[in-house]
């Protein structure tokens, strides 16, 4: 089969990516989205597909530019509307740091601790180096926003949400031993984060080009959310409701990618926080297609292609199931095709342009 890849002349339209997701467009062709594309995914594809030569992201701005402008042109010639970019403040966490496995990285995975934090104590709360949105380099951001193709938008967010910084600061197990002996340090925790990323949000929506605000935070695993949902509502979706008014102020949408089973407070996301969509699906949980029978008239869906057939079945598998969602799903309307997940390391290129062509090739 004869790839369209890559595009020679795309027209992409951030405008009528936006209208189609709040229902106010219908298309018979849903457009594509995704949450991220691995760095080992997208240098094959810049260097085999686009013919360009790839380089690495440095700490130098030369190097910089050179990654942004490999990044913006392999979303563009792949028939994205939007770019998606994300970054988030250094705060000091506790990680165990792995070679990535996957055949042809030579990258490093960093694992979160899990059973002692750093903030453990009132006394760590007080020492911890919390970071300045002052002192964060915006660069990225305002790089992808001055130099998209025209008709593109800029989906963007902080990289890690409220409850995962949360866990990732106090451990897991640490959060959960506070939950019950120490309630108050969790509250000034999340408030403290929280408020950063206010800060953060209050940038990233003065940039030129942004389309939404299409943030992550995974809260479930696969039969609950990964602390109470009462928990949630308490130290984590006030926040998540902050972050969303601020997007809906500008007038931009927020859409939510969380991993996991969350149904236990979907109605919470999308009356209390306000989400105009969701991302993230897995078929042992739910399979999109009746997430979006249950919740696509109140909301948008993004995604869905379960990465586990992306990762493990054949081609052929992959472009069937692409062709399943484009039918299904995009025949109810609001929904954006691409993955359940995100394009992990460890996806084959040829399944992940599988999926891309077939969305593309549609009719």
């Amino acid at each position: 089969m004869k790839s369209r890849l890559p595009l020679q002349n795309p027209k992409p339209d951030a405008a009528k990516f936006i209208t189609v997701l709040k229902g106010e467009t219908r298309t018979p062709v849903p457009p594509l989205v995704e949450y991220l594309v691995d760095d080992v995914v997208m240098k094959p594809i810049v260097t085999e597909v686009l013919g360009r030569p790839w380089a690495a992201e440095g700490p130098d701005r030369e190097s910089q530019i050179a990654y942004l402008d490999n990044f913006i042109e392999l979303w563009y010639r792949l028939g994205y509307d939007c770019v998606r970019f994300e970054r988030g403040l250094p705060f000091p966490l506790k990680q165990t740091v792995v070679a990535d496995a996957a055949p042809g990285s030579t990258k490093q995975r960093a694992w979160a601790e899990e059973h002692a934090g750093v903030i453990q104590t009132w006394e760590d709360f007080e020492r911890y180096a919390w970071p300045k949105v002052e002192e964060m380099d915006f660069f990225p951001f305002e790089y992808i926003s001055s130099h998209l193709p025209d008709g593109m938008g800029l989906l963007t967010c902080h990289a890690g949400g409220i409850y995962e910084h949360l866990s990732w600061i106090m451990s897991y197990e640490g959060l959960g031993f506070a939950l019950i002996d120490n309630p108050g340090l969790v509250k000034a925790v999340s408030d403290r984060v929280g408020a950063l990323l206010v800060e953060f949000y209050k940038n990233l929506l003065g940039l030129d080009r942004i389309a939404a605000v299409f943030a992550g935070d995974d809260m479930g695993f696969k039969t609950g959310t990964l602390i109470s949902p009462a928990h949630l509502r308490t130290y984590c979706l006030p926040w998540q409701k902050k972050f969303a008014a601020l997007a809906h102020a500008k007038g931009k949408p927020y859409y939510l990618h969380s991993c996991g089973k969350v149904l236990g407070i979907m109605d919470d996301l999308i009356s209390g926080v306000g989400i105009d969509g969701k991302h993230s699906y897995e078929d042992a949980i739910i399979p999109v297609e009746d997430f979006q029978a249950r919740y696509g008239s109140r909301i948008a869906v993004l995604g869905g292609l379960d990465v586990n057939i992306l990762s493990y079945f054949s081609e052929e598998a992959v472009r069937r199931k692409t062709r399943q969602l484009m039918e299904t799903c995009g025949g109810r309307g609001r929904y954006a095709i691409g993955s359940g997940n995100s394009i992990p390391s460890y996806v084959p290129v040829v399944n992940y342009l599988a999926m891309v062509d077939e969305a593309l090739g549609f009719r």
